[in-house]
């Protein structure tokens, strides 16, 4: 076992063969990389390790946010590399970090995605030097899946060097995609099969401690003292079951709030770590507003008591995922326990290609017992079934999508399909997409987000690019994109129109003007403010055309800044400004600063009249160490007449075990006081064979 201290010094690495010669994938896709780098790797029986040169092709010092795991890839110099073990060019892991130690790591699916809320088991470590800098990283065979049986893993290294505005990679990427894209691998070949990682147990307990108190109702000051564990244990090298015990989520931060002016629910990605291993073949499956499962509506309104999940890989063709979750009754809600089971099964077909089925169910225990009020709040039962194809060439290309669903609910049995598809081709210049979507008035799925129901919807989307020889842009480029929406009888209840022009600059930032113009005709009874002032009528007509302009600011800079402006017409022949604002300074490594912005003003008829919204977000991120890290943000959102105040403090003592102190105080601006406010204290120790 190899001393991990980002130092060249044993004789493995210099022994080792090396790979060199990176490609440059941006701004050009056509030579080899300015910055040098040079990746060596080895293994013994527990771990894989790999050890990576980067020479800064000028000196200085490295651009970096902050010592945060999981940075912003275009925001830091970095090193990051994805492995495909099973050589399907669709679901992988990556590792990396950035020049000042960050670490990275995630899942990655649908051929390129990575998931960052993953977390688990591995060490790093980078040393600096004047002309490059090293890292080093040991990743032990039990933190991922693969099948021992399997010779040839698809491998790729990136590297991204922001003063040199060059992103590059070993095995060669168009430009169009990114480097995580594992249509484009190289490969790594075992003269051996990879050792096998034999019993593989972690067991995660956790301890609690809370203080509470509601003002808002005048409620005594209450505490919390909780105990949990999650487990994973390795059915084999490739298929894992974790289970969970009281789980508690209180280490995640609070959402990003936004002034909502929409007709629909917003959409928040999962975040919580049981849900994150193999959770897109659940979280994924559909389109964006046609989810038939969404792990957040799980412990949404009541505690989770107990769960199971078996996923990951049967062979080379098949994935599999079991989820069974159980929450807890709440009597001041009249919620009945729920029991929610999901079965996603997943085969590939061709290249690249799969077939996926789901279902899903959600029952209530001992509904026979609710009073009347409630049966009519709750229901007994809700179940999704769903099949889908999801399409990608070889070489990326070409990638699209066909499903199929249903619901089943005691009072809905008709008009309860949905299905969508769309077909997507892709090339240096080209972008083509077309899509449609039929959802029936009566497809339901409790577990799932879809925001509305009983419409069709089409949707071409055209987008090219030209590419100068030189100056300034990098490239540039229109976009259009219609999306109509069409009752059960064909008849239009919404379109919108867009067009767009966006500049990339050599430098990494981005300008981008854009022309739009919408019909909606109201469904249902909408308050255009969402503020509960008055409402429009079921029915009524609305037309509108807007123009906004957007710029972003390079990376490159200490000082950081992006602003979007945003003019035109609004519902009941109103008119609307909004802009929106980022400001960031950082201090790097060690502190990034960043204020966001958010403001929209409404000239409508009465009784809205002239209203305008606020929305502030001070933050803050000291990172000491790559293993302490302090954030805090102040959010004040005028729409919903709250500031919320959100401290975290985590403390990473060993990997993948945690220390966390976090605060969150929630105040009514006008009068001011404190509606609510908490202290949670959690500790977390991951142990395994």
């Amino acid at each position: 076992m190899m001393y991990i201290d980002g130092m060249m010094n044993e004789e493995t690495w210099k022994n080792a063969e090396v790979a060199d010669n990176f490609y440059m994938v941006s701004p050009m896709d056509t030579s080899y990389a300015h910055a040098l780098t040079e990746v060596r790797m080895a293994y013994d029986e527990k771990n894989l390790y790999i050890l990576a040169i980067c020479y800064k092709p000028r000196p200085g010092p490295q651009m970096v946010e902050s010592l945060r795991r999981d940075f912003s890839f275009p925001k830091n110099d970095n090193f990051i590399f994805f492995i495909d073990p099973f050589n399907d060019q669709t679901n992988g892991f990556t590792f990396g970090s950035n020049a000042a130690g960050a670490q990275w790591d995630g899942l990655m699916y649908d051929g390129g995605k990575v998931d960052l809320s993953w977390d688990n088991k591995w060490v790093s470590k980078v040393k600096d030097y004047h002309d490059r800098y090293v890292f080093e990283a040991a990743i032990p065979f039990t933190t991922i899946r693969y099948d021992e049986e399997i010779r040839e893993w698809g491998i790729n290294f990136s590297r991204n060097d922001i003063r040199e505005t060059e992103r590059s990679s070993w095995a060669p990427v168009p430009r169009r995609f990114p480097t995580a894209s594992l249509a484009y691998t190289g490969t790594l070949v075992w003269e051996e099969p990879p050792p096998r990682p034999g019993l593989n147990v972690s067991i995660i307990p956790y301890a609690l401690g809370g203080l509470n108190k509601d003002y808002e109702n005048d409620q005594p000051g209450s505490s919390q003292l909780d105990v949990g564990v999650d487990a994973k244990f390795a059915v084999s090298s490739s298929l894992n079951l974790d289970l969970t015990v009281n789980p508690d989520f209180s280490q995640v931060e609070v959402d990003r709030q936004v002034t909502n002016l929409s007709r629909y629910e917003l959409f928040f990605p999962e975040t919580r770590q049981f849900f994150i291993e193999n959770g897109d073949q659940f979280n994924n499956f559909g389109y964006g507003t046609l989810r038939p499962f969404f792990s957040r509506r799980i412990g949404l309104d009541a505690p989770i008591v107990a769960g199971a999940r078996l996923s990951g890989k049967i062979d080379q063709n098949w994935r599999v995922g079991l989820m069974n979750m159980q929450t807890k009754t709440v009597d001041d809600l009249g919620l009945p326990g729920q029991n929610f089971t999901a079965v996603a099964l997943q085969r590939k077909v061709f290249a690249r290609s799969n077939i996926g089925f789901i279902f899903i169910n959600k029952a209530a225990l001992h509904y026979r017992n609710l009073s009347e009020e409630y049966k009519n709040m709750y229901s007994l039962y809700n179940r999704n079934i769903g099949i889908e194809y999801n399409l990608a060439s070889s070489n990326n290309a070409w990638t699209g999508k066909a499903v199929v669903l249903k619901s089943f609910s005691p009072d809905k049995s008709e008009d309860n399909f949905a299905h969508a598809g769309n077909l997507q081709y892709t090339n240096k210049k080209w972008t083509i997409n077309g899509q449609y979507e039929a959802v029936g008035k009566n497809y339901d799925a409790e577990v799932g987000y879809v925001p509305r129901q009983g419409y069709i919807k089409i949707n071409p989307q055209v987008k090219y690019l030209f590419f100068p020889k030189g100056g300034i842009i990098l490239n540039h480029g229109p976009q259009v994109d219609y999306a109509f929406f069409l009752d059960r009888s064909f008849k239009s209840t919404d379109y919108s129109g867009l067009f767009a022009y966006q500049l990339n600059f050599r430098n990494s930032s981005t300008l981008s003007g854009q022309l739009r113009h919408d019909f909606v005709k109201l469904l249902q009874p909408f308050d255009p403010t969402n503020s509960a002032v008055g409402f429009l009528d079921t029915g009524t007509e609305h037309r509108w055309t807007t123009f906004g302009i957007d710029y972003k600011s390079g990376p490159q800079n200490f000082l950081t800044y992006g602003l979007s402006y945003q003019q035109g017409g609004y519902y009941a022949e109103g008119r609307q400004l909004g802009f929106t604002g980022d400001l960031g300074y950082r201090f790097q490594p060690y502190v990034n600063i960043l204020l966001s912005s958010s403001y929209n003003e409404l000239w409508l008829p009465e009784p809205w009249g002239h209203r305008h919204f606020w929305l502030l977000g001070p933050r803050i991120d000291v990172t000491m160490t790559n293993k302490i890290f302090f954030t805090g943000f102040v959010q004040y959102n005028e729409q919903q007449d709250n500031i919320n105040i959100n401290t975290r403090l985590q403390w990473r003592y060993k990997p993948a075990s945690d220390f966390f102190i976090v605060y969150t105080d929630n105040y009514l601006p006008q009068p001011f006081f404190s509606k609510n406010r908490a202290l949670v204290v959690k500790f977390t120790y991951w142990w395994n064979n």
